[in-house]
């Protein structure tokens, strides 16, 4: 039996039209111009099969583009990706799905030492570990087709999940029949971003890192997995080469169990893990941090680790990680506490050099995973699009994107004032505060999101980004101010009438009612996004709207409130 990845369908695609399909590899390398984007059953799929595509372009152009110039020659040639055509032709049979000696991305005659065959369960992540009810599928996946498996293959390379695993016979590693936990596969642990075109063939050549890219390490020696000689049962115990190895990095050891009819089980166990500590030279698709933990313990430094995303956090409000400048560190020759994705820096340098225009828009994809019970399980896939003109990524001209990533702080800023308002008002009644301040701090955050998304998308047309973020911080005024407006009236008597609160400061006491919350609250408010009746503050107009940096002055700068010295009224604080 044979199943051609090269010439059978398998890869659920969204075309212009908005019709969907499935197309075999060579189908969508040759049809790229003509579909929207890849979809799957997760958008963590859809980041799998991203950085496959990659891998074969890069690898069918032997590397390249070796520089700019030649990416250019790409990006005009609507026949751009047919050395691609030739390539898969050469290596047809590493595409085989049931190739019975090199079957794709699997190791022909794994087994365990008892023969087991597992539930499909075990390679298919859209049906969470217990809690089966929240799939289609439930209880669980007796059959896949081998369009369906092999997209599912490329997933769980990238981003299993964790745990004890049975052990696989003839791997070194096995313990009492099992393989103790080794890590996620290696997509689970990073903050994946791409860059998304308004085609896939935008997208992968927009992803496609020119060779001479000072930020990214591109070895002679690197290659993909179909590549290199078949995986055994244990692990290579090697390091990744480049981008190639990496984005197809064999995270785990795979064997389907099929019939004519489909895949009807799996036999799957560890593979090669690797470490995430200092990668960023080798994986473009996250941003990274500084790790002071990692830098302590290994006595060097500096050390990054990937920045992985919060699910609880919209891109929007995560900017600054990915339009934040690698080369901005406060002035000084301390290295960078974050990098942006190196996608993002490559980006950059097409802005920089002229290769795109500054009005040009791309879609910064955001993907990752949140693992629970000690990474065993996938608790929540993350997946955002954050579509941003690039000239917030020049080099040359960081005012765009600092006033960008100022525009998120005035947002956070004055949506604490207004989670800080609802506590009061809870106080002021005798009611639990959490509650009420997480509710106003969702419904702040979400009455924001499609606001700032239009005004970002409209900063390249901005002739002055100054006066594009006051107007931002006008909308920001009005929309929360409304909204504490109906927090206020929502009050109750009981709120209006107050009550004796405690105060942390000397264990004294304090009279709070609805009309002092609402008057810290506007305090909050003005230092938040400065005081529109003077002339020198943010939002109103004057010259120190920003700081020499294009960062919003530092909070209470704009002068005092009537609430400085209470206890619960304290500065919104910016997350670092």
């Amino acid at each position: 039996m044979s199943f051609d990845l090269t010439r059978r369908p398998w890869i659920e695609v969204l075309r212009r039209d908005g019709t969907q399909d499935e197309l075999s590899l060579q189908q969508v390398f040759t049809q790229a111009g003509a579909v929207r984007s890849i979809v799957g059953g997760l958008a963590t799929q859809e980041f799998a099969l991203v950085r496959l595509l990659l891998a074969i372009t890069h690898d069918a152009l032997d590397g390249g583009p070796r520089d700019a110039e030649e990416w250019v020659e790409l990006w005009e040639d609507p026949d751009c990706f047919a050395p691609v055509q030739t390539y898969l032709d050469e290596h047809r049979d590493r595409f085989d799905l049931l190739h019975p000696r090199t079957p794709f991305l699997q190791t022909a005659g794994l087994r365990t030492e008892k023969d087991e065959v597992f539930s499909l369960n075990r390679l298919v992540a859209d049906v969470p570990a217990g809690a089966p009810f929240f799939s289609a599928r439930m209880p669980g996946v007796e059959r896949l087709t081998f369009a369906e498996a092999a997209r599912w293959v490329v997933h769980v390379h990238a981003y299993d999940t964790s745990g004890i695993k049975t052990g696989m016979a003839g791997d070194g590693r096995v313990k009492g029949g099992k393989v103790y936990p080794l890590g996620t596969g290696w997509a689970g642990g990073l903050g994946g971003v791409f860059a998304e075109g308004g085609t896939l063939r935008e997208t992968l050549l927009l992803n496609l890192v020119a060779a001479d890219t000072k930020e990214i390490d591109f070895p002679g020696d690197d290659q993909p997995a179909w590549r290199r000689d078949p995986c055994g049962p244990g692990s290579d115990d090697r390091s990744a080469t480049g981008l190639r190895d990496l984005y197809t990095w064999q995270s785990r050891r795979v064997r389907l169990h099929y019939d004519a009819d489909g895949v009807h089980g799996v036999v799957l166990g560890y593979g090669d893990p690797l470490g995430s500590r200092n990668m960023h030279r080798r994986e473009p698709m996250t941003p990274w941090r500084r790790s002071p933990a990692q830098e302590k313990k290994l006595g060097r430094s500096p050390v990054y680790l990937p920045l992985e995303h919060e699910p609880a956090r919209s891109a929007w409000r995560g900017i600054g990680a990915l339009v934040a400048d690698r080369l901005e560190s406060g002035g000084s020759a301390e290295a960078p506490s974050r990098l942006r994705p190196s996608i993002l820096e490559w980006i950059a340098r097409l802005v920089s050099e002229g290769y795109l225009s500054r009005h040009f828009l791309v879609r910064a994809r955001v993907v990752g995973v949140s693992y629970g019970t000690q990474q065993s399980v996938i608790d929540e896939v993350v997946e955002d699009r954050l579509p941003m003109p690039v000239v917030l990524l020049h080099r040359q001209d960081r005012t765009y994107a600092r006033q960008a990533v100022a525009a998120a702080e005035d947002a956070e800023r004055a949506v604490r004032a207004l989670g800080d308002l609802a506590a009061d008002l809870a106080r002021a009644t005798g009611a639990d505060q959490d509650g009420p301040k997480s509710v106003a701090l969702a419904g702040g955050f979400d009455a924001l999101e499609h606001p700032y998304r239009a005004w970002l998308s409209a900063m390249a047309d901005a002739s002055d980004p100054f006066m594009h973020r006051q107007a931002w911080q006008r909308r920001v005024r009005e929309t929360v101010g409304a909204l504490g407006d109906r927090l206020i009236t929502a009050a109750g008597d009981a709120a209006w009438e107050g009550r004796t609160c405690p105060d942390s400061k000397g264990g004294g006491t304090h009279w709070l009612n609805a009309g002092l919350a609402d008057v810290w609250f506007r305090g909050r408010l003005n230092r938040a996004l400065g005081d529109p009746d003077l002339p020198d503050t943010p939002g109103s107009g004057g010259d120190a709207t920003t700081s020499a940096d294009g960062s919003p002055p530092a909070p209470g700068s704009s002068g005092g409130s009537p609430d400085t010295d209470h206890p619960t009224a304290t500065d919104p604080k910016v997350p670092a």
